[in-house]
């Protein structure tokens, strides 16, 4: 594994990127199969950061003093909405997880304003909640890869710019692997709808680190 991120992170070839990822997956989790089951926390996260953008939208009243509360958001900015969401989905616990979930969560919403410039965070359509989601769900599966295997990148690049673009490189791929597994699942009869998003998420997982082990040699 540490050889194939090597080799990516010297040459910045797809190739070894794509190889790096399955071996990341074949090696460091013992298979798809495992590593879609390590990552159930995602999924779960996922269900509640759904429900609480579906209640928002859906006028859903918080409990008093809840990160939530309406009192508390009223005139607030974006990125203080932002924190209150992060702040009601995943509470800090003092774990790594617990800590790329949060950033993952913030990175998601910052997505969606940047492609919804005009989207109401206090009142999302379904289809701008389905973004957050997938995009939620790609940058978890990312920044846990970075936790794993971010830094032998980093001490294998030839300098700190190259790093930095050798892992936003890896971040965009894990983006377009995750978004296609949606997309699969989507064509497939299994949409992000409410009730169903942990499930979903779940597949979606197992889709994408099938994907990713398909390329270890």
């Amino acid at each position: 594994m540490s050889r194939s991120l090597g080799d990516y992170a010297n040459s910045g070839e797809t190739g070894a990127m794509r190889r790096g990822f399955g071996h990341y997956v074949r090696t460091g989790y013992g298979g798809s199969g495992t590593a879609a089951r390590r990552m159930g926390g995602t999924a779960a996260t996922a269900g509640a950061l759904g429900g609480v953008l579906a209640g928002l939208a859906g006028g859903q009243a918080a409990q008093p003093g809840s990160p939530l509360d309406p009192a508390l958001l009223a005139g607030r900015s974006a990125g203080e909405i932002m924190g209150a969401v992060v702040e009601a989905v995943r509470p800090v616990d003092g774990t790594q997880d617990a800590e790329a979930s949060r950033a993952a969560i913030r990175d998601a919403l910052s997505e969606l304003l940047t492609r919804f410039p005009d989207a109401d965070l206090l009142n999302l359509t379904p289809e701008e909640r389905e973004f957050v989601i997938e995009r939620f769900t790609a940058h978890d599966v990312f920044r846990r890869f970075d936790l794993d295997v971010g830094q032998t990148i980093r001490e294998k690049a030839p300098s700190v710019a190259t790093a930095l673009s050798r892992l936003k490189q890896a971040r965009e791929y894990v983006k377009e692997t995750v978004a296609a597994a949606f997309r699969k699942l989507r064509a497939a009869g299994h949409p992000l709808t409410a009730g169903h998003i942990t499930t979903v998420v779940r597949a979606a997982l197992r889709e994408t680190f099938e994907v990713f082990e398909g390329y270890a040699e």
